[in-house]
């Protein structure tokens, strides 16, 4: 007798090469290029199994973002008794990415994506360690007196990540020094 293969166990299967199959082809081809078909075929499933958990191309790269799938490393901010240092690393983690073949078109196509679903856009900030690990550091910072006590840590994640993307938008290719000057300037306290 054979042995039968039960509904959830499919699913998961589909899902699985479904996202495997779109952060593939968003590498591959952009978030332009990118499509539900091709997908599909690539991935060995209907189009309706892929628009049965996902409406749009972009809750797709949302959950591709979500799950670690579009960047293969850590986002990890260091916690050392320098604060400048720590956030430096972190940029350096992110300056890889953007350095890689590709890397600017990758940012890029996940702006496109946010344009079309916001929670690529909600998911990027997540995905590159904004919304954890540095606004942690930076909060661990003003715990310990490196940083005023009225310091807006959530939001000194979103400049970094909003300067990185209009730099990267302009279609400039130094990123390192202009955001090491800013990440000086931002968290240096002043007399």
């Amino acid at each position: 007798m054979k042995e039968h293969r039960s509904g959830p166990v499919r699913s998961a299967a589909a899902r699985e090469a479904i996202l495997e199959a779109t952060a593939r082809q968003f590498h591959r081809e952009g978030y332009d290029r990118l499509t539900i078909e091709g997908i599909a075929k690539e991935a060995g499933v209907g189009k309706q199994t892929i628009y049965r958990w996902w409406p749009s191309r972009g809750a797709l790269i949302a959950d591709c973002l979500a799950e670690g799938r579009l960047f293969p490393l850590s986002f990890d901010v260091p916690h050392t008794a320098d604060i400048v240092a720590d956030v430096e690393v972190w940029l350096d983690t992110v300056l890889a990415i953007l350095n890689a073949p590709q890397g600017n078109e990758l940012l890029r196509s996940l702006v496109a994506a946010a344009a079309e679903d916001a929670a690529v856009g909600d998911h990027l900030g997540a995905s590159l360690g904004v919304d954890r690990s540095l606004t942690q550091r930076v909060q661990a910072g003003v715990n310990a007196g490196e940083l005023p006590a009225d310091t807006p840590t959530e939001q000194l994640g979103q400049v970094l990540i909003g300067t990185i993307v209009l730099r990267t938008l302009g279609r400039m290719t130094d990123h390192a020094e202009p955001m090491r000057q800013l990440i000086r300037f931002l968290l240096t306290p002043r007399p």
